[in-house]
């Protein structure tokens, strides 16, 4: 079952960045198959510099350095993926956007712990 949950995140993540792509005006994503590739190389893109680099640096970290490294890679994403298309400006206000809907949207769910469902 943990694969439909990772399925489940790169759909949100693909929804959160058409969306991103219509805020933002110098950042464009052609559609929903780009917008979830996009999704698919910034996590790939972001697990490898984690490996390299450590946690601080990673696309998920906090703080400016994170922000900054985000913003790299979206920019440097576009190359990989067809339909994408953005400039360094668009692609530190899409970190930005992305970093605020990130706060937003939780990382982890009841069912990551194997706790089941939180009742009441």
């Amino acid at each position: 079952m943990q694969w439909i949950g990772t399925i489940v995140r790169f759909v949100v993540s693909a929804i959160v960045l058409l969306i991103v792509g219509y805020l933002v005006p110098q950042f464009t994503v052609g559609g929903f198959w780009s917008a979830f590739f996009l999704a698919l190389v910034i996590a790939i893109m972001g697990w490898v510099i984690e490996g390299l680099m450590g946690t601080r640096v990673t696309p998920f970290g906090r703080g400016i350095v994170g922000f900054l490294t985000s913003a790299v890679v979206i920019y440097l994403a576009q190359f990989l993926v067809v339909g994408v298309s953005s400039t360094l400006l668009g692609a530190l206000m899409a970190a930005l956007v992305i970093g605020i809907v990130d706060l937003f949207i939780p990382l982890s769910t009841p069912f990551d712990t194997n706790r089941g469902p939180v009742t009441q």
